[in-house]
């Protein structure tokens, strides 16, 4: 009987987390410089720096969305089409499910200023010269690409 009555509430708690919150989706870019050095943002409400990107809307291709984002977080285009370089589930960044992580190619230069308000600082940093207080996602990511060291797809 108690088995059934943990089962039962499983269900209806499932059930409430579904129609609460459905699973969101989000994006991230990973725009390299010629010489090797990872262009990172810091928004305005979280503490860390990380790679450019959002959430990916109902309907939107995660292509689309990536290229909205670069656009509205750095003032870049998106140049060609963008590689994927893994989807990897979240439970620490954001409210997202799931980041898809593309290497893409921007052509355009960083302004002086960030385009969008929610942007306080964006830049360029080298693999071995990071900021102190880099998303730790985001660090792994960039050590996977920079030094091709395998990363697992959860963080």
């Amino acid at each position: 009987m108690r088995a059934f009555w943990a089962r039962s509430f499983s269900v209806i708690l499932y059930i409430y987390f579904k129609i609460r919150r459905g699973m969101a989706l989000g994006v991230r870019a990973v725009v390299r410089s010629p010489n090797g050095e990872f262009l990172l943002v810091r928004h305005i409400y979280t503490p860390s720096w990380h790679f450019p990107g959002g959430g990916v809307e109902a309907g939107q291709a995660a292509e689309v969305a990536l290229a909205d984002e670069l656009v509205q977080e750095t003032g870049l285009c998106v140049s060609g089409a963008p590689q994927l370089h893994g989807i990897f589930f979240n439970r620490c960044v954001s409210a997202r499910d799931h980041i898809v992580v593309y290497l893409c190619d921007a052509i355009g230069e960083l302004p002086n200023k960030p385009p969008s308000l929610e942007i306080s600082e964006l830049g360029f940093f080298a693999p071995e010269c990071l900021p102190s207080d880099v998303d730790p996602g985001t660090a792994q990511w960039i050590r996977e690409i920079a030094f091709r060291k395998p990363i697992s797809g959860e963080w």
